[in-house]
């Protein structure tokens, strides 16, 4: 089961690295999802089959021989696993690679699996009670299908382009951050990660009266100055809305030549507001 998983897996960290192209303009990076889809369903079905196993052997004991040697070979393959699943979880997660850290989450199942069964085995050698190896696989069966489940719903979530909330705040921090007085708001935002790269889509607002080399301009700058924050590459697909009368009680520039109220306070950007599909005006809350 590892060498499958870890087949494909290899082969999806191959595939997404390959540039777009003009069938796949968003790039090759969601294949990733689909690596991470099969390593859940991998661990899921070991889970199934450790939970129908021990629910067999509670009615159907077998009788159990040379624990000691057991308990020695599967405490080395137990280690390994742990050590290299580690380092791939800290690795994909650096390298922003959800094959990689799925991967290695996969080898810390493996490993908390061994150490329970260690753990069952030596409880066997001290009490003689064979039944403890059922009970113990009962619980490692269900951690390992809830493992299994975890990686399958974020992979499915995934490829359904789920939002991922704690990335959108990310980019709403960024954006809070570098704000610039001209970027009166910006709503409509959507955030998706591709591989080990965002795509970002918003609309911004900008003073009406801006000609369409600044606007140009503007949006320009805020892919530059945004991808100079964050960690990871980002593509921006923009959508320019001339501000109206209403947007002036919050717009801060300070020579507008078209303003009709006064300015009164800046509204801070948040996950609430941006990610409607309305100016931040019609956003406010009345009462």
């Amino acid at each position: 089961m590892n060498v499958v998983a870890s087949g494909f897996a290899f082969y999806s960290i191959y595939l997404s690295a390959r540039p777009r192209d003009e069938n796949h303009p968003y790039g090759h990076g969601k294949v990733e999802f689909f690596s991470v889809f099969v390593e859940g369903g991998l661990i899921f079905i070991a889970g199934l089959i450790i939970l129908v196993k021990a629910v067999y052997n509670l009615f159907f004991p077998n009788e159990l021989s040379n624990l000691s040697e057991g308990i020695g070979l599967i405490a080395v393959t137990g280690l390994v696993n742990f050590i290299v699943g580690l380092y791939l979880v800290k690795r994909g997660r650096s390298l922003k690679s959800l094959t990689i850290e799925a991967d290695g989450k996969h080898l810390q199942v493996d490993a908390y699996s061994t150490f329970g069964l260690i753990t069952g085995l030596l409880l066997i050698t001290w009490t003689d009670l064979a039944w403890i190896d059922s009970v113990i696989s009962l619980l490692l069966g269900a951690f390992i299908l809830f493992n299994g489940y975890r990686l399958l719903r974020k992979s499915i979530g995934g490829l359904m382009d789920e939002s991922d909330l704690e990335l959108v705040n990310e980019v709403v921090d960024t954006l809070n951050a570098v704000r610039r007085t001209e970027w009166i708001d910006i709503h409509n935002l959507r955030v998706q990660r591709y591989g080990n790269e965002l795509h970002v889509d918003c609309h911004l607002t900008l003073p009406r009266y801006y000609k369409l080399d600044r606007v140009h301009d503007e949006i320009s700058a805020l892919d530059t100055i945004v991808n100079a924050e964050l960690s990871t590459r980002t593509e921006f697909f923009v959508h320019a809305d001339p501000c109206l009368p209403e947007c002036c009680s919050y717009c801060g520039i300070a020579d507008c030549a078209v303003r009709s109220a006064a300015f009164t306070n800046d509204i801070q950007w948040d996950i609430q507001n941006v990610t409607r599909n309305k100016k931040h005006f019609e956003s406010i809350d009345p009462s």
